[in-house]
């Protein structure tokens, strides 16, 4: 059983290391190489503020940054092919608001309690902070005095919600679109704007860098540039080059500071290893695998939830590292815009996204405070709602999910009357009960929790109250796939194959995860593709998607050696695309058996999935 807890209880408090501008000179300096590939580490986003806000006033000392027509908002885009939309937001409110509390919350206080060495102090004040009536939120950092390095003020908020993550397995994709500050190189020294993710543990206590920082967009000094970071590790040095990070080095963004462009980030749990994977109006510019760190360093830093931070700084060790900022040309003014933000999620096993399966299903309890608290609230999607229990112990919450899933994640967002011990539990039937997580420590807040079971029941069963009070939860959410669709088995592992085309089209392309490579066989019948899975599995699923050239007749079959082989499924009518076949067996290894070609070519798979438990 793989078991993952992290708590929302306490207050954010991190500040950086002084970054060394010599080793962020060096790191930084060169244009970013092909994708997936590490590149020199770049200085990154900032920390919690933890000063009050001082007042904004404009610069008149130098001229403003160049103005822009209105942008018309582009909605929230609909989720990529595989995901599903866990959250957004397109900032439609009135225009001079500021932020929506329930949403976000201000950092506020001076740059110089960051140990990055900023020089703003950020604010709450509309004047930093606000929308602009047209489907944006701006940051806005503004000038007041003579001296260029000191009375500035600008903003940074980020999301009270810190569970957006992958659950083991799955894959979580954070995007905003976004318009870096209308500057120059000439008149925009200083200006640090960044779009970042700081872990979720470091809200519970645990330390900087080894919490996890994610850096999805950041540039300096008007350069038209992205940097994409992981922080991980220990601070200074350490496995990931703290403080500088893993890093992409500068990557060309023609255009971004006069329109808006998309950047992204996913972690993907349903490769081996591991990945984040960073893109540039959805291309892809930058990959760190797991394998690049030791494996605890990268579980602590990234194998969890995280909020989501956007800010405008001014000034630092990241700017100076590239000629530094601001000066007495720096105008005051620029702005960093934002359209949207989303959570996309794919849930294990790629399919149907990391979707909530217990939202608005029946739900019922062993008590109820009183009837304004039903156990109904614990399952509507409405963080505002919430069920709450009679005053004394036991007491338990369950879910009808309606059918059997394979169930990978739950999270309990608790209201103040918690779980001190509580165990998760799954049936089949909703009498006799498994139990897939326990705890004696619980201490509230959210609890993200990577599980694995099976049931069309699964309830929370509370045995000791953290409160004189009851049990009370706002969201109950559970994560999972239909049973019969397994866990991905094949991903990564050893293929090999009857054939090839040619060398350019090796068996291992069928295994890769990445449908743009593929494995070709040579044109004749027959032609077989296996795949070693490391170990006996039960095999429930198969999917075979088809380049051009696809197998007309052709048998699925396992073997414990293999040798002596076991057809699970036989077909002479396939018609090429995308067969996704219910089957039922058991194995090492796994095969297509290819008898009669459906083209004149070979065989071709762009990716060939097995799945099972």
């Amino acid at each position: 059983m793989s078991i993952e807890q992290t708590h929302r209880r306490r207050p954010l408090r991190r500040i950086r290391a002084a970054l060394s501008t010599a080793a962020v000179v060096a790191a930084t300096i060169a244009v970013a190489g092909p994708a997936s590939a590490t590149h020199a580490p770049a200085a990154t986003g900032t920390a919690a503020r933890l000063a009050a806000a001082a007042p904004a006033a404009a610069r008149a000392a130098a001229p403003a940054p160049a103005a822009l027509a209105p942008v018309q908002p582009a909605a929230v885009p609909a989720p990529p092919a595989g995901f599903t939309t866990t959250w957004s937001d397109d900032f439609n409110g009135t225009s001079g608001t500021g932020l929506d509390t329930g949403l976000y919350r201000y950092d506020t206080g001076p740059g110089s309690t960051f140990g990055t060495g900023e020089i703003e102090t950020m604010t709450n004040s509309t004047a930093n902070v606000f929308h602009d009536g047209a489907g944006h939120m701006v940051l806005k950092a503004l000038h007041s005095g003579t001296d260029p390095n000191s009375g500035w003020t600008s903003g940074r908020f980020e999301t009270n919600n810190d569970t957006f993550g992958a659950p083991a397995g799955g894959v979580v994709m954070m995007q905003a679109s976004i318009q870096q500050p209308n500057v120059t190189t000439a008149n925009g020294a200083g200006y640090w704007p960044a779009f970042w993710m700081l872990g979720q543990p470091l809200r519970n206590g645990v330390t900087w860098p080894t919490s996890g920082e994610i850096d999805i967009l950041e540039d300096i000094n008007g350069r038209s540039s992205v940097f994409g970071t992981l922080h991980c590790g220990t601070n200074p040095g350490g496995p990931c080059n703290e403080s500088t990070g893993i890093g992409s080095g500068e990557h060309a963004c023609s255009g971004c500071q006069t329109a808006y462009h998309t950047y992204a980030v996913q972690i993907d749990r349903s490769v081996s290893p591991e990945q984040i994977r960073w893109y540039l109006d959805g291309n892809l510019y930058f990959t760190v695998n797991a394998t690049q760190v030791p494996a605890a360093t990268w579980t602590s830093a990234v194998d969890h939830p995280f909020f989501i931070i956007f800010d405008l700084a001014m000034g630092g060790g990241f700017p100076a590292a590239f000629g530094g900022g601001p000066n007495g040309s720096t105008v005051s003014g620029g702005q960093m815009n934002i359209d949207y933000v989303a959570v996309y999620n794919k849930a294990p096993g790629g399919g149907g996204g990391g979707s909530n399966i217990a939202l608005n299903k029946p739900a019922t309890a062993s008590s109820l405070e009183n009837s304004t608290f039903p156990a109904s609230n614990a399952v509507d999607g409405n963080t505002g709602t919430r069920w709450s229990s009679a005053f004394s112990d036991p007491q338990w919450i369950r879910v009808d999910l309606g059918q059997t899933y394979s169930i990978t994640h739950v999270t309990l967002t608790w209201e103040a009357a918690y779980g001190k011990s509580y165990q998760i539990q799954t049936s089949p039937d909703g009498n006799t009960w498994t139990t897939i997580f326990s705890t004696t420590t619980g201490d509230g807040g959210t609890d993200d929790l990577a599980v694995s079971g099976t049931g069309r029941y699964i309830r929370m069963n509370g045995t000791v109250r953290g409160t004189p009070y009851g049990y009370s939860l706002w969201e109950f959410a559970v994560q999972g796939t239909p049973s019969g669709g397994g866990t991905l088995l094949s991903q990564g592992h050893p293929a090999a194959a009857s054939s090839l085309e040619n060398a350019t089209f090796p068996a291992s392309n069928a295994v890769d995860g990445n449908t743009g490579t593929r494995w070709s066989s040579a044109f004749s019948d027959p032609q077989w593709l296996q795949v070693d899975l490391g170990a006996t599995h039960i095999v429930t699923r198969v999917v075979l998607n088809w380049e051009a050239a696809y197998g007309k007749s052709f048998q699925i079959q396992t073997s414990p050696d293999g040798n002596t082989w076991t057809t699970i499924f036989s077909t002479t009518t396939g018609a090429g695309g995308v067969q996704d076949l219910s089957v039922s067996g058991s194995g090492r290894y796994v095969r297509m058996n290819g008898t009669v070609r459906g083209t004149p070519y070979g065989y071709s798979l762009w990716e060939f999935q097995v799945y099972g438990s």
